[in-house]
């Protein structure tokens, strides 16, 4: 059973929060300190993306090598998610992301003073840990800051956080590169996470804590089960050898098998399974995890179809990227506020439908079109996603009990990750498929932009079936 006492703030005694802090200016620093954690997590990852032909050229190493930096820290962020978000349902969101911020900012100054690919690394490994911990109790500290008539809202400015960030991501990366050196790329993480750092002591709520030991068996399972297969993904995007890709995803499917048994049979489970005999939840994340595989596979396909087949600038080809996230973020807060007042599943339908419907138009684009042409089709693909995004995660979260939020968000943010990374992992195959350096560089990008829409299509059909539920 969760704990009900109070907890202590120094010798000042602070009430559990329930359902939500009070309006006014804590709630609002409270929400700034979780979006600039959000905003740090999200960034570093795209514009590392950008910098890493700086950083193999000043550090002598091949743009093979270079990918290990952004591997690195996706690997440690998709073994840690899990773990450390059932150790924050034991010590407490609050704590488990403040540790996330303090990691992250020591990681980032890392990078930033990294004389070496092996020290660089490294530092990535510990910056992917602390944006695990920000990712993983993300949500909860939500639902422990909105109340339950507002999550819906406060979802969705998240939402659009994050689309915001993914908007602003290269051209800030660029912005700073035409300035200044890679290492700057990093180094502005440490004094946004110390003012975040600065605000969470303050202002992010104490919640309730559950009196459970820490599966450490459970752990390693999840670890390693994770790791394979994402190494086995990631051997499928380069082409690694048949056997090896083959033993990688052969272990993960059995260690995985081993970890779902062991959390079958617990009372506390690490993963907790039990939230997927609860059909709103399993619908709900079985949608989102092809939400994300269409959208990865959609972020990656896209530029080679605007820049190598329509003989499209860097430049133009980064302007109508921006499309895409731009609209995201602005349906995003709109649809958070409708879910507050209508069933998500009814509004995570139309956004589905024009999400698909706009992937398609995109696909059977003509071989010259317009850059009005193009953008409208984008435009349709964001406000769909954003549409369906943050109601989607609001009957997630409101589907498990409170104090097993972290556990949730842990599960929520595991299912985009690797959406996302299988997304990336099928554009690599469908473009070798279609020998793409060979000449079928216009038919391979189609068929991910369609393979893209069944994706999504798929998660129309799938999160249908919610509206026979109560909300």
């Amino acid at each position: 059973m969760p704990d009900t006492s109070s907890v202590t703030q120094g010798t000042r005694p602070v009430e559990s929060v329930q359902d939500g802090m009070p309006a006014g200016w804590p709630r609002i620093f409270a929400v700034a300190t979780i979006t600039i954690g959000l905003s740090m997590s999200v960034l570093a990852n795209s514009m590392t993306n950008l910098a890493l032909p700086y950083i193999a050229h000043d550090l002598a190493i091949t743009a093979e090598s270079s990918i290990w930096i952004v591997n690195a820290s996706q690997i440690a962020l998709m073994v840690c998610l899990l773990p450390i978000a059932a150790l924050a349902d034991i010590i407490g969101y609050r704590r488990v992301y403040r540790v996330g911020l303090a990691l992250f900012c020591l990681a980032s100054l890392g990078c930033a003073l990294a004389p070496s690919l092996p020290w660089l690394i490294a530092a990535r490994v510990f910056q992917g840990l602390g944006g695990a911990a920000l990712m993983s109790v993300q949500p909860a500290l939500v639902r422990a800051i909105y109340p339950r008539n507002m999550l819906g809202r406060g979802l969705g400015f998240n939402t659009t956080v994050v689309a915001t960030s993914l908007a602003a991501g290269p051209s800030l990366g660029a912005a700073v590169l035409t300035l200044a050196s890679w290492p700057v790329l990093f180094a502005v993480y440490v004094p946004l996470g110390i003012i975040a750092f600065a605000l969470s002591e303050r202002f992010l709520p104490h919640t309730t804590h559950v009196h459970r030991p820490f599966d450490v068996l459970s752990a390693i399972l999840s670890g390693f089960t994770f790791g394979l297969l994402i190494f086995g993904i990631d051997g499928i995007a380069h082409s690694h050898r048949p056997a090896l890709i083959a033993a990688e995803l052969g272990g993960a499917a059995v260690l995985g098998v081993l970890f779902v048994r062991r959390q079958l049979r617990l009372a506390d489970p690490m993963m907790p399974v039990d939230m997927f005999k609860r059909p709103i939840f399993a619908l709900s994340i079985s949608t989102g995890s092809c939400t994300f595989t269409a959208q990865g596979l959609a972020f990656v396909s896209l530029p080679f179809l605007f820049h190598t087949v329509m003989g499209k600038s860097a430049t133009d080809t980064g302007i109508l990227l921006t499309a895409w996230p731009l609209a995201l973020a602005s349906v995003a807060p709109i649809a958070g506020r409708l879910s507050d007042r209508y069933h998500a599943g009814v509004l995570g339908a139309i956004g589905l439908t024009t999400m698909t419907a706009g992937l398609v138009l995109i696909a059977m684009l003509p071989a010259n079109p317009s850059t009005a042409d193009i953008m409208w089709r984008l435009v349709l693909c964001g406000a769909g996603f954003g549409l369906f995004s943050a109601p989607n995660n609001r009957l997630m979260m409101n589907a498990v009990p409170r104090e097993r939020s972290g556990s949730a968000g842990g599960i929520i943010a595991t299912a985009r990750t690797l959406g996302q990374t299988m997304g990336a992992a099928l554009v690599a195959l469908v473009f070798g498929l279609f020998d793409f350096s060979g000449g079928g560089a216009a038919d391979a990008a189609k068929a991910a932009l369609w393979l893209s829409a069944a994706f999504a299509g798929s998660a129309l059909v799938i999160g249908s079936f919610r509206l026979r539920l109560q909300r």
